[in-house]
This record gives C-alpha cells, sequence and structure tokens, in this order.
C-alpha cells in the first residue's frame, strides 16, 4: 500500500464526496479518531459531489488533502482519478477510497470489501459458509468480493433485473466466485432460491426494498443477517431475523470497519479504535 501524507501539527485535509452527503457519519468517526490520536492539524468534512463533478474536484485539491472517502454515487468515477488501483477495487470495479499519494498522484482503494470480512468474521462466519446477497448493485459487488475473501461457497444473487444479475457475472468471474442468479420473489407465496437454510444472508438493496421479505424468509436460528442499511435501524428484515435467534450485523458496524481502514491508510496511523467507535454510538442516539 502506498505511504500515505505524514502526520502531526502541519494541516492535513480529508473528506467523503457523495451526493446527497449531509447525512454521512464519515466525519464523526474521522475526528473523533484525529482527537484521540492526537493528530491535532488535521480535519475531515463532507463535500457534495455527484460522479460528473468528481475528476474536476479531486485534480483541483490542494497537497493539503491526504485522502478521501467516495460514497454514492461516485465509486466508479473514483477509479478513473487514480494512477494506481487496489486489485480488489479494480475487480468491483469500484472505489471507496483515495489515499494521496507523495508525489501526488492518488491510489484507489476499496475497504468496503475489508470492513465487510471483518464484520462478517466477527459474526463468526466461516470458510464454506453459503451466502445469498439480495441487490446486484455497487455494495453486492464489495459483497460478492467479500465471499470471495472468506472462502465461501457458492453465492446466490437475488435481484428484480435480470440485467443486474448479467453485470455482476464478470465480477464474479474476476473475483473467482461461483454466482448463481435469482429472480426476487414475485408474490408472498412465492420463495427465491437461496433464502432458505442459509449460512449468510447480506442486503445490499435501498431503504424499504427488502421490508417485504421479513415475514416470508423461512429464518434459521445461527444464521449470520448483514443489512447494510442503518438508518433507520433496526430494518424490519433485521428485526425479524434478531426475533428468529439469527446473529445480526448492521451498517454501521460496516460503516466503522470500512472508515478504520480509511483512517489508517490516510494517516499511516494505528486507528484508536474504541474512540472512533463510542463517537459513532453517540451520534447515532444523538440522532445527528
Amino acid at each position: 500500500m502506498p505511504e500515505a501524507s505524514g502526520h502531526g501539527a502541519a494541516a492535513h485535509r480529508a473528506a467523503v464526496l457523495g451526493k446527497p452527503i449531509a447525512h454521512s457519519l464519515s466525519p464523526v468517526i474521522h475526528n473523533a479518531g484525529y482527537a484521540a490520536a492526537g493528530l491535532t492539524g488535521w480535519s475531515y468534512t463532507r463535500i457534495e459531489c455527484a460522479a460528473a463533478e468528481l475528476p474536476a474536484l479531486v485534480s483541483g485539491l490542494g497537497p493539503e488533502w491526504a485522502g478521501l472517502s467516495v460514497t454514492m454515487p461516485g465509486k466508479e468515477a473514483a477509479l478513473a482519478v487514480a494512477a494506481e488501483v487496489s486489485p480488489v477495487a479494480a475487480a468491483v470495479g469500484a472505489a471507496n477510497t483515495l489515499v494521496r499519494r507523495p508525489d501526488g498522484s492518488w491510489y484507489a482503494d476499496n475497504t468496503d470489501v475489508s470492513g465487510m470480512v471483518e464484520v462478517l468474521t466477527e459474526a463468526g462466519v466461516r470458510p464454506g459458509a453459503t451466502v445469498t446477497v439480495l441487490g446486484a448493485g455497487g455494495t453486492a459487488r464489495a459483497a460478492l468480493a467479500a465471499a470471495a475473501r472468506l472462502h465461501a461457497g457458492a453465492v446466490t444473487v437475488i435481484a428484480r433485473r435480470p440485467a443486474a444479475l448479467a453485470e455482476l457475472e464478470p465480477v464474479a468471474a474476476a473475483l473467482g466466485v461461483t454466482m448463481i442468479g435469482a429472480p426476487w420473489p414475485a408474490t408472498a407465496r412465492s420463495e427465491a432460491a437461496g433464502l432458505a437454510g442459509v449460512d449468510v444472508l447480506i442486503s445490499t438493496v435501498p431503504k424499504g426494498a427488502a421490508d417485504e421479505l421479513a415475514g416470508r424468509v423461512p429464518w434459521r436460528a445461527g444464521t449470520v443477517v448483514f443489512d447494510a442499511i442503518y438508518d433507520p435501524w433496526p430494518t424490519p428484515l433485521a428485526a425479524a431475523a434478531e426475533a428468529a435467534g439469527c446473529r445480526i450485523v448492521s451498517g454501521l458496524d460496516l460503516l466503522l470497519a470500512q472508515a478504520i481502514g480509511q483512517f489508517e491508510q490516510f494517516t499511516n496511523t494505528p486507528a484508536p479504535r474504541p474512540a472512533m467507535a463510542a463517537a459513532l454510538t453517540a451520534a447515532t442516539r444523538a440522532g445527528t
């Protein structure tokens, strides 16, 4: 991994780019980390930025900018501005992290993947686990990469659009993952392949999209259910799974894990995880 800018009292800046971005809790996590690590010259902000605006914005940043977090809709555009791209970011076709290198160029990475591996491992996911992914968008790509790193068995992806499933096939091939596409359950009586008896269920769909499945999934106690949404929480899907004895992982868990990976790449400093986690918990309880 390339070296990030140095740290200490000199001014260093970082930010999260996306649109909309006002809701982002990333500044809470990163700024708490800077304070706890004694990085007095560091600051982290939000910047409203559409995908088409990202290249010009990034090229205009001064040398004080050490790193950028990239959220929707700019994760694909982030790859185009990088002089070097990590293998995982290249494989999934998306980057959520841009790190400033000493020569002023940018290195693109995807800490969504490493973060997802971390939170799923902590939840007890082991090699050979069967995985089902709801949705076939950008987060589903990260889920496929995480499944590959976890040495999962075949991964079933359930989506409404056959075209979206087709777009994921080369990603799965690049990652060495056996992917099985399945249609979204069309009626209350229908069941999608891959929902019954699965070891890990990962929901990557937007808020509300999976609510209809909450009472229809044949839950099995011990299944790990990861819902990438964190507001509102719990989602109907997560609440139903928890009531059935499943182990639950939330989008907040991933938000923290991927931010810690970014923090360490931006600053070259070990992340003060407890302080960053406490700040995120306080912010969510306060509704900020």
